[in-house]
């Protein structure tokens, strides 16, 4: 996630800098340095405001789960913790899932695969349709 982004999104959530800290639990210093892009944005934070994003801006109802959508056979959803969470809709929250047939190493490299994914984009495409 780039500052601008990072940026845009806050203001989605219609919250001050100071506000964005203490539901990240960061300081005010380091929002401000994300929108600066003085400082990359720590894989923590990334996921949990794609988190409140998603909570606060998505409907619950037009979104598939991903097993679904990506038809994945029967003894890869067990193996998934997307399938035994019953987190369908929010599988790029999780770590560990088994997109594509393995367990990605690292969140950067999970979300380079989610945000190809159709059930990211999605999320994306609604989060980025609201004012």
């Amino acid at each position: 996630m780039d500052n601008i982004r990072f940026s845009t999104y806050r203001k989605k959530l219609k919250k001050t800098q100071k506000q964005m800290a203490q539901l990240l639990g960061t300081s005010i210093k380091a929002i401000h340095s994300y929108e600066q892009g003085w400082r990359s944005i720590p894989v923590h934070v990334e996921r949990q405001l794609y988190f409140l994003l998603a909570q606060k801006l998505c409907s619950r109802n037009g979104h598939v789960f991903c097993w679904e959508q990506r038809e994945c056979p029967p003894e890869q959803r067990q193996l998934c913790p997307a399938w035994e969470f019953n987190s369908g809709k929010q599988c790029w929250f999780i770590n560990g899932t088994i997109c594509e047939g393995i367990v990605h190493n690292s969140w950067q490299e999970k979300m380079a695969l989610c945000r190809t994914c159709s059930v990211f984009k999605a999320i994306l495409a609604e989060i980025d349709r609201h004012e």
